[in-house]
């Protein structure tokens, strides 16, 4: 992945589909690590993964091989860096935490912009950068409609053509190539259509991504009409009553889904108890919580009442309607996300299959 600008604020407001051959060594090596059976931390190659000291809790890290790297970048900066994607460049605005360090596996949050905006936009806006995690904001490619306006996979207008979970993956081992990600905490956000797209990836990725938090989202699911994870998939969304752009009782005649129906279905594909919990978490701020679901995966819908196509908390104009500064979206999500991970069997799965192929 290779740098094109670096600051150190944000910018202004604004099939097959894997590749496991070139990763079999490397994931075989990081499940040694899980089970306490590789050597210490050293050199990040595909013989010599980082190591866990003791055997594997619930909660254990799986260390990637860009651990013991030089990231290229200070810790606490944001760089728009590019790589490649099924013969495409593409970019992707990536913020490291302040006192990032290479011998310590990050966590990493996802970040997938609305439509016509940009990751750096998002970036400031949203807050994400105080989390202590590796935060890489996606940048979508233009679609169709009016006007030259990025967006993701799943919608009506994206880009005819473009495979944008196949970015997904190829950002991830991007990532995890160049610096110490902790492959078992990888957690996707976005607002709008980038939100939208989350839930896509939560059916299709659930064997990289632990949990999602869209915001504001735009389920339209085009492309995409079957959800079957492989596994319970933790979400937490937010979505004010009065969203004028993306309605919170639905648009049938767009495709939209109504979103308390939306998080029902979810928890219900993950086997959660049936009535929510309600709890009024703010005079403005409504949360339902779906409980004792299978494998601990429960799914949690924040409503801001009154609430715009706005992301909670803003530190920016996020969009049109009135956004609530009672709770922030960034410090709740990351209190739902945190403890999520990705159970050790995938990177097992993983490793088998790049050897097979």
């Amino acid at each position: 992945m290779s740098t094109t600008t670096a600051s150190s604020a944000p910018a202004g407001a604004g099939g097959a589909r894997r590749r496991p051959g070139r990763r079999a060594a490397l994931l075989a090596a990081l499940v040694l690590a899980a089970s306490g059976l590789a050597g210490p931390l050293g050199a990040a190659t595909a013989s010599a993964a980082p190591a866990l000291v003791d055997a594997p809790s619930a909660d254990a890290a799986s260390p990637s091989a860009g651990c013991g790297t030089d990231p290229g970048q200070a810790p606490g900066s944001s760089v728009l860096r590019t790589l490649t994607s099924d013969g495409r460049e593409r970019t992707v605005q990536l913020h490291l935490p302040d006192g990032y360090r290479s011998d310590r596996a990050w966590p990493v949050v996802l970040v997938f912009h609305g439509r016509g905006n940009t990751g750096a936009g998002t970036e400031a806006f949203s807050g994400l950068d105080a989390l202590p995690a590796i935060v890489a904001y996606g940048n979508g490619v233009v679609g169709t409609g009016d006007g030259d306006r990025q967006a993701w996979e799943g919608a009506p207008y994206s880009a005819p053509g473009v495979d944008d979970i196949a970015y997904t993956n190829d950002l991830l081992d991007t990532l995890e190539s160049d610096l110490c990600v902790d492959t078992r905490r990888v957690y996707a956000t976005g607002k709008s259509n980038g939100a939208g797209f989350t839930g896509i990836l939560a059916c299709e990725l659930s064997d990289r991504i632990a949990a999602i938090a869209p915001v504001a989202a735009a389920f339209y699911g085009t492309g995409h009409p079957d959800c079957a994870p492989e596994r319970p998939v933790p979400v937490i969304e937010f979505h004010g009553t009065a969203d004028a752009t993306i309605p919170y009782d639905g648009d049938a005649d767009r495709g939209l889904p109504a979103v308390q129906d939306w998080s029902a279905a979810w928890a219900d594909r993950n086997g959660c108890a049936t009535r929510p919990r309600v709890e009024e978490t703010a005079d403005d701020v409504t949360t339902y919580h779906w409980t004792r679901c299978d494998r601990g995966a429960d799914v949690t819908h924040v409503a801001v009442l009154g609430g715009g196509h706005t992301w909670p908390g803003e530190d920016s104009y996020s969009g049109g309607g009135y956004a609530t500064h009672s709770i922030e979206a960034h410090e709740v999500m990351w209190e739902f996300l945190h403890d999520e991970r990705l159970p050790v069997r995938f990177l097992a799965e993983r490793a088998g299959q790049g050897a097979a192929s």
